[in-house]
């Protein structure tokens, strides 16, 4: 007799763990970020157990391909498989690894597609295990990631007059609009005409630059969060006070 064919069942779908919680007695619930699905619970049964083939593999950063079915939102893992090398994050650079990982279970919706985003996650990642800036690294990501859920980040021109960035002017960056010449009084966060530059094309070398992408940043993302509250955000300040 032939298995009837499950329509809902996905197979090596590439992805990542964000999140994963306890799921009644034996039982993970795995929150991933998928290349072609975008963000997906899964239900891990059994992987508590320890002789669970899934204990050693469903572990954050960790390229994976993963196989599920189900159609409601909360589906089934049927198989996770490692799918590359892992990226070896530690230190502060793994504090700011799970920092991406809260930004996207907390502003990705689920079932919202975003391959380009999925790219530009694995790459985040990759930096961060490098030597490089981290700070230099989070900035980028996280203008990549506003623009990619569809939240305008203007940085190349004066939204209210439509001229270009002028680098030596001042500017006040409206939340939901963009910068405008410094002037009147507004409420936003006051930059610098080159640091809004600076972002624009991914230079974060300036002191001052670093300081004002965060500012702005931070700002933002604040604001599309809501009430929501980023527990990794505090750790890396923790650090910084050591």
């Amino acid at each position: 007799m032939v298995a009837p064919i499950d329509r809902f069942r996905q197979e090596a779908q590439a992805g990542f763990v964000l999140h994963s919680y306890p799921f009644r007695e034996t039982s993970v619930v795995v929150e991933t970020f998928t290349r072609d699905h975008g963000r997906i619970a899964l239900v891990a049964r059994g992987a508590r157990r320890p002789k669970s083939a899934l204990r050693g593999v469903l572990l954050a950063f960790q390229p994976l391909l993963l196989s599920w079915t189900g159609r409601t939102e909360l589906r089934t893992l049927v198989r996770a498989e490692w799918h590359r090398a892992p990226v070896a994050l530690k230190g502060r650079a793994l504090i700011c690894g799970f920092y991406l990982n809260e930004l996207l279970l907390k502003l990705l919706p689920r079932d919202d597609p975003h391959e380009r985003l999925f790219t530009i996650y694995q790459d985040t990642l990759t930096a961060l295990g490098g030597e490089g800036p981290q700070q230099a690294v989070l900035r980028r990501f996280e203008i990549h990631l506003l623009r990619e859920l569809g939240y305008a980040v203007a940085l190349d021109r004066d939204v209210e007059s439509g001229e270009p960035i002028a680098a030596r002017r001042r500017y006040v960056y409206v939340v939901e609009r963009g910068p405008v010449a410094a002037g009147a009084a507004r409420n936003g966060v006051e930059l610098s005409g080159q640091t809004l530059l600076d972002m624009q094309s991914g230079n974060f070398a300036s002191a001052v630059t670093q300081q004002q992408s965060k500012a702005l940043m931070r700002t933002l993302i604040n604001h599309y969060l809501g009430q929501q509250v980023l527990h990794t955000r505090q750790l890396l300040r923790d650090l910084e006070e050591l």
